[in-house]
């Protein structure tokens, strides 16, 4: 291996250097502090598991995106997080096991073994809350409301929500009787918005000329709130757990009326639609290609570990919500002080420190570069005393 390749880091894996990591720091520490003030107790999880309690009732996708190694001491196979609320599940349900709601909350690094989307990290610094034992809507319209304020703390403006819920589509299919095949063909051909290629599926595939009708209504079932009206009309007769999923959106929608936010339905969009069991939702700005962060209600996740309990929460890269946000570089400068041996200076040192200044201390015949140190002040001794000056 050439020198020069001991330099470079893996396609996806990136470093975080001084200037951005304190913006990244200080906006985790204001995010932890926001979901404490909201009664969500911090967890750590660990960065590996394994992979039969860390994949529990997560999905194929997620399997695809987890590192593997064994473990040198049991010999079992472990995984390597890609997501943080398997593991919060797994707390809930045997580590906590609190009868009540419980509301916990994260941020730790994750580690993809591919990039989500094009230029995408693979080490995002995953940010949370989810929200155990609580199966009414408040629980749901709680977490988004909280999302919200994350994006607002971050200094995010303009942002678009996207709503979706996934018992419409599941609903729309319950006596369908398709096989997984089936199933899957029709979901994918609904991502794509291929309605052309819908239609001739469910003409094929579908017998029922009524559920054929829903379905190939979906694709169009997307725009402002105001198109709800719309979906009731078009999905008239559906099973009463569709109609059910589109009132539970018209009252998130009423609930998040004074939010600030512009608010965009999709009811044929499905993410996560073999993970999550009801509300979904993501935020997304105007030039930047992917959602600022996602979540939903995921009621099956504990099934795994023996307690299976309603469950709601989100997660966002805290690297893109800084990239994306307001959020700047604390410009205030630390104060140098040249190397000394006398007590007093050591003692003035102590104090500055204690009174929350950054104190950068010399070394003997150091030759310093204030803007490399991010010193704009300096401690020196003046007639007898000492005392702080600018630097020019």
């Amino acid at each position: 291996m050439k020198n020069v390749d001991r330099w470079l880091l893996p396609d996806g894996v990136d470093e975080v250097l001084p200037g951005q990591a304190q913006v990244v720091e200080h906006l985790r520490r204001k995010l932890l502090d926001l979901y404490h003030n909201w009664g969500y107790d911090l967890v750590i999880p660990p960065m590996v598991e394994f992979t039969e309690s860390l994949l529990s009732g997560s999905g194929s996708d997620l399997d695809l995106m987890t590192f593997r190694v064994t473990d040198q001491i049991s010999g079992r196979m472990m995984g390597i997080r890609a997501d943080i609320t398997p593991q919060t599940a797994r707390m809930d349900a045997h580590s906590l096991r609190r009868e009540g709601p419980n509301r916990l909350c994260y941020a730790g690094t994750v580690l993809h073994t591919r990039p989500r989307g094009p230029l995408e990290s693979r080490t995002p610094i995953s940010v949370g809350v989810e929200l155990f034992g609580e199966a009414t809507l408040a629980a749901d319209i709680e977490v988004i409301e909280l999302f919200l304020q994350t994006l607002k703390t971050s200094g995010v403006n303009d942002v678009h929500l996207d709503l979706g819920h996934v018992d419409i589509f599941r609903g729309l299919l319950a006596s369908a009787d398709l096989t997984s095949d089936q199933e899957t063909e029709l979901f994918e051909l609904l991502q794509r918005k291929a309605s052309g290629e819908l239609s001739q599926w469910v003409d094929a595939n579908i017998g029922d000329s009524q559920l054929a009708g829903w379905l190939n209504a979906l694709p169009g079932l997307a725009g402002s709130s105001e198109l709800l009206e719309k979906a009731k009309a078009a999905l008239a007769g559906a099973p009463a757990v569709v109609t059910e999923a589109i009132a539970q959106l018209e009252n998130i929608i009423a609930a998040l009326e004074n939010a600030g936010v512009s608010i965009y339905l999709d009811l044929g969009e499905m993410p996560g639609y073999h993970y999550h069991t009801g509300v979904v939702f993501a935020a997304y700005v105007q030039g930047y290609g992917k959602a600022l962060g996602n979540g939903g209600r995921y009621d099956h996740v504990g099934e795994a570990f023996g307690r299976s309990r309603p469950a709601t929460g989100f997660a966002c890269d805290l690297k893109s919500l800084v990239t994306q946000g307001q959020g700047s570089r604390d410009n205030l400068g630390g104060i140098f002080v040249p190397a000394s041996n006398d007590p007093e200076c050591q003692r003035q040192v102590t104090l500055l420190r204690s009174q929350g200044n950054r104190v950068v201390q010399g070394f003997a015949g150091q030759n310093v570069d204030f803007n490399e140190i991010n010193c704009d002040r300096q401690l020196v001794k003046q007639d007898g005393q000492y005392v702080i000056n600018k630097l020019s």
